[in-house]
């Protein structure tokens, strides 16, 4: 049985000389703050309660990474889903919904962070929901109350597009006046009504205007499910340092992002130079980054992902500028095509562990990381 590491409760240190880093793993709760199975192989109709060839999640790999707590995301692109969002946010929870019924001896939903001890208690996976993108509330309370009743527990405000009451850092950095930037009157509103229901506030895909106001705003801890540390690989999808710091006074918590576009640099002009080695002139190098590696075979799509150690550089720089209490994961698998080299698939997390191990850091720390930071948040917003 897995020993929960709870809020509240003392965490007990642990000497690692010489220790298993499978024993170790096996003994955190792991917590994937987010991931997006439902869109990517769910939804077309998968059956994720057996090993797929294709993807990286499936109930056998969860199980076999060691995966406790997995958040699964419901999203949409907001250009195709400019009408029926809310509709399509719930066919998604049908979706999941037939998943849980058909293997309710291995995953059931959790709606409350009461509901983990006992789930895991059960030797069962604990489902939680995310909404990803403000557009499938399609601007109504309503409809926000209505996903959380149906156990949504975080709404990340925006995707890549500004929506009516919110903008997002995709947009906003393309442009220098802070005119109409952030959240409206009515996004304010929606703010104030997560805060009341209980229901996370996600950071991620949000401009800098809407983080500040939203920072303003909300009396419970915020959180950035799946993103990384812009001082590494400045991206609008990074947090950087001044981010950072209100993150931490705030009692927030940064998931880490796996996507190795977001975790190295040098990823996208690696692609680009792997791409033209193997095509040559036959390549159409005006492709998108996405398209031109889904063209590569396997053995250069594996050296084109990021290097794990990249990986432990961003969780490194988080903890030194947040605090090891800050600091979570959010993999964003099944949304990415690029994860780093060692975790291909949901099933490497105990990869995960043995990384940090070898950086040094103690069990108690790396319980919080892998899955205690998060929980801690969610209690903290529950009422």
């Amino acid at each position: 049985m897995k020993k929960w590491f709870y809020m509240g409760l003392l965490l007990t240190s642990y000497s690692l000389q010489a220790q298993d880093f499978k024993t170790v793993h096996r003994d955190l709760i792991v917590v994937d703050g987010h991931n997006d199975v439902i869109i990517e192989s769910i939804l077309p109709g998968h059956d994720i309660s057996s090993r797929l060839t294709t993807g990286h999640t499936d109930i056998p790999r969860l199980i076999e990474g060691g995966v406790d707590v997995q958040v699964f995301a419901v999203w949409s692109d907001d250009k195709k889903w400019q009408t029926g969002a809310f509709k399509h946010a719930n066919d998604q929870l049908d979706a999941l919904e037939k998943v849980l019924d058909k293997n309710p001896n291995q995953i059931v939903l959790a709606k409350h962070t009461g509901d983990i001890n006992r789930i895991l208690s059960e030797g069962k996976i604990a489902a939680v929901i995310g909404i990803e993108g403000g557009n499938m509330i399609e601007g109504s309370i309503a409809n926000l109350e209505k996903l959380y009743e149906r156990g949504a527990r975080y709404l990340t405000l925006t995707w890549n597009y500004n929506l009516p009451w919110a903008t997002a850092a995709a947009v906003e950095v393309l442009t220098k006046s802070d005119k109409g930037k952030g959240l409206s009157e009515h996004g304010k509103r929606i703010i104030r009504r997560m805060n009341e229901l209980g229901m996370m506030i996600d950071l991620s895909h949000a401009g800098e205007k809407t983080f500040y106001d939203v920072m303003r705003i909300s009396t419970k801890p915020v959180l950035v499910s799946h993103s990384n540390a812009a001082a590494i690989t400045p991206h609008s999808r990074n947090l950087d340092d001044k981010q950072l710091a209100a993150l931490k006074q705030n009692g927030g918590v940064v998931g880490v992002n796996f996507y190795s576009g977001f975790l190295d640099a040098t990823y996208e002009d690696r692609v680009q130079k792997l791409y033209r080695t193997h095509f040559g002139e036959r390549g159409d190098y005006s492709l998108s980054v996405t398209r031109q590696y889904g063209k590569l075979p396997p053995d250069l799509k594996h050296k084109a992902n990021a290097p794990l150690p990249t990986l432990l550089d961003h969780i490194d720089y988080l903890v030194r500028k947040m605090g090891i209490d800050n600091v979570a994961i959010g993999s964003d698998f099944d949304g990415i095509e690029s994860p780093p080299q060692g975790l291909e698939d949901v099933s490497k997390f105990p990869n995960l562990t043995k990384a940090l191990l070898e950086r040094g850091y103690s069990q108690e720390d790396i319980a919080k990381i892998m899955g205690l930071n998060f929980l801690r948040i969610w209690k903290e917003n529950e009422n």
